[in-house]
């Protein structure tokens, strides 16, 4: 079916627009826990095999060989027992519900983390679906957006950034702008620039304050990602969000005992989750901060 007739059916019947997203976020969903799982266990192997090659260059010895891990290879197992799962059994959402939680083997319990990510990811997609409508701006947001719940949960689990995903992004929305997709490429070039360095210079002047890292170098990347996105101008609301995100959450769960008071909390989420938000309603909290204050 020709492009323009595929767009023209999905105009007619919204169900079928909807109902593709959820089921598409479904499946990048599944994907995205590979990702958030795989990725940093491949960068934390490959420093490893670049520092014992580095040692062994230096005493005349043959580096030992590693185990290749990748995305696709090998195939995903109960970590429990290595049971292979199976095609029917990776179904997003649906075989965590057939299988009640539990491994089809051995029967140890699954986390409910990958079916909350696979319908987190599907209710994402479709909310930049209904926001955005059919057309490159959509294409362009569900890929940030996925990128965003990747980052976002590896920075949870190991207060990790990837460069492998922060730099692309930062350099895909600089060439969006050329397109003027959401931003002018002059707003982007100011705000990754921006964005990168506000960040950076609040955490050597928190560091010379109290000898203590308050963030790392992943989140200037991340801002910097906001800024080649949305442009400069959105950089105050990002991280005014971020922030009161972070103070909410990070009471909430140190209130719940969920967290220990003095433990690091990974900013990264917060500042994701604020930059989603800023992607999709950002134009409306300006508005209505305006019309709050008099402004507008």
């Amino acid at each position: 079916m020709p492009i323009d007739d595929l767009i023209l059916v999905l105009e007619q019947h919204p169900w079928l627009l909807h109902g593709g997203a959820l089921l598409l976020g479904a499946i990048l969903g599944s994907f995205l826990n590979v990702v958030i799982l795989r990725l940093p266990r491949i960068l934390e192997a490959g420093w490893r095999h670049d520092c014992a090659e580095f040692v062994a260059e230096t005493e005349a010895e043959s580096p030992q060989p590693h185990e290749q891990l990748t995305l696709s290879s090998p195939p995903s197992t109960c970590p429990a027992c290595g049971h292979r799962i199976r095609a029917y059994e990776n179904i997003p959402i649906l075989s965590y519900l057939l299988l009640r939680g539990r491994c089809s083997d051995c029967k140890t319990r699954i986390s409910p983390r990958y079916p909350l990510i696979e319908a987190f990811t599907a209710l994402l997609t479709l909310v930049v679906v209904l926001h955005f409508g059919i057309g490159w701006q959509t294409l362009a947001a569900l890929v940030l957006t996925w990128t965003l719940i990747a980052l976002a949960f590896i920075d949870l689990d190991t207060q990790l950034l990837p460069d492998t995903l922060t730099l692309p992004m930062v350099w895909l929305g600089l060439i969006l702008s050329l397109f003027d997709l959401f931003t002018d490429d002059r707003s982007a070039i100011i705000g990754a620039v921006a964005g990168y360095l506000s960040l950076w210079t609040v955490f050597h002047l928190f560091r010379l304050a109290t000898g203590k890292e308050g963030m790392g170098y992943g989140d200037f990347k991340l801002l910097a990602l906001f800024g080649a996105w949305l442009g400069w101008q959105y950089l105050p609301q990002i991280v005014l969000l971020s922030a009161l995100t972070g103070a909410v959450l990070g009471g909430l769960l140190i209130a719940f005992g969920r967290h220990q008071s003095g433990k690091p909390l990974p900013f990264g989420p917060f500042l994701a989750t604020a930059g989603w938000i800023s992607l999709i309603w950002g134009d409306q909290i300006n508005e209505t901060y305006l019309q709050i204050t008099g402004l507008g």
